[in-house]
């Protein structure tokens, strides 16, 4: 398919029914489609290493967690691309506060992808790594993490790709 030679409202057309399609596979649930297309990238690799845990989405809406181990481990999800950051985590002290954070969840997957939403990278933190390399966003007034080589070198490297 030459997508060159469609009009635009075309393009919009294929694009709606490649999100029904996505729904429809259970890849994605909602339109946050690099988000869910990260997380089941995510879910996909763990369960299908016999060296990582296996995981199961949490119940939509639950706040903080994607999914969870069969330990009840709770992991949050998050995806970028070439702009690095993830995502930001609500509910944390704000910036400068002196209150000790509630832990959220016992891991941080982050799911580095290309322009063509492919796989290049898996890292996983623990929850004292999240703290130690969490960056404050100041229009979204959360915290978010940035895909760095700082980070790689903080974080577990469940997968990368070979170049």
């Amino acid at each position: 398919m030459n997508l060159e030679t469609l009009t635009h409202s075309e393009i919009i057309e294929l694009y709606s029914k490649c999100i029904q399609e996505l729904k429809k596979r259970n890849i994605i649930r909602t339109k946050n489609i690099t988000g869910e297309i990260g997380e089941y990238i995510a879910l996909d690799f763990y369960n299908n290493n016999s060296k990582l845990p296996n995981l199961q989405f949490a119940p939509p809406s639950t706040e903080n967690i994607d999914a969870i181990s069969r330990k009840g481990e709770r992991y949050s999800i998050k995806t970028v691309t070439n702009h690095g950051s993830t995502g930001v985590f609500y509910g944390l002290p704000s910036q400068g506060s002196l209150e000790i954070p509630m832990q959220k969840f016992e891991y941080v997957i982050i799911v580095k992808l290309n322009d063509y939403f492919e796989l290049e990278c898996i890292l996983e933190l623990t929850w004292n790594d999240f703290l130690e390399n969490k960056k404050w966003h100041s229009r979204m007034q959360a915290w978010n993490l940035t895909y760095s080589k700082k980070l790689k070198e903080k974080a577990k490297c469940i997968y990368e790709k070979v170049l």
